[in-house]
């Protein structure tokens, strides 16, 4: 099996993972994003949406994630570790990633209103901050679209 193959496994693996979480967040009335960090192809962190359970604006999945891994390993710097998410980080969750020194980022769905991986700016590609992770889109996107559609068209129909 080619390397890269196996690791095109392994991408959509961690993703499914993630979406396990995200469900998990769903099932709490959350938006359904979810997160897993690892290292060396092992989970050390996981998270999920909860910033209306825990009334707090910064419990975005993958400052879950970061929070887990940095307490599993001992260490607020992540280097090495990839983050897996079902929706592009937004600039809050982007700037935790850079400042935990996260090596790869791994997004599912894109984010047209707060997306900060092209969707609205690309801060991810800003040259002058100190710490670049390499980033990409698109792994079980359609999947992950569809967990966060099929959540707010359900919103809408209990609103009306």
């Amino acid at each position: 099996m080619s390397d890269e193959f196996s690791a095109g496994l392994s991408d959509e693996f961690f993703m499914r993972e993630a979406m396990s979480l995200a469900r998990a967040a769903e099932c709490l009335g959350e938006v359904p994003v979810g997160a897993v960090v690892v290292q060396n192809g092992v989970i050390v962190g996981r998270g999920f949406n909860s910033p209306i359970g825990e009334s707090d604006p910064t419990a975005h999945a993958e400052i879950a994630a970061l929070r887990d891994a940095a307490r599993v390993l001992g260490n607020y710097r992540l280097p090495g570790c990839e983050l897996f998410v079902t929706l592009e980080p937004c600039a809050m969750c982007a700037g935790a990633i850079m400042h935990a020194r996260i090596s790869r980022v791994i997004y599912g769905a894109r984010d047209p209103k707060t997306g900060v991986h092209g969707s609205v700016v690309d801060l991810f590609g800003v040259e002058r901050l100190n710490h670049h992770a390499t980033v990409e889109g698109g792994v079980l996107a359609d999947e992950c679209s569809t967990l966060l559609s099929e959540f707010f068209a359900s919103r809408r129909k209990k609103a009306s």
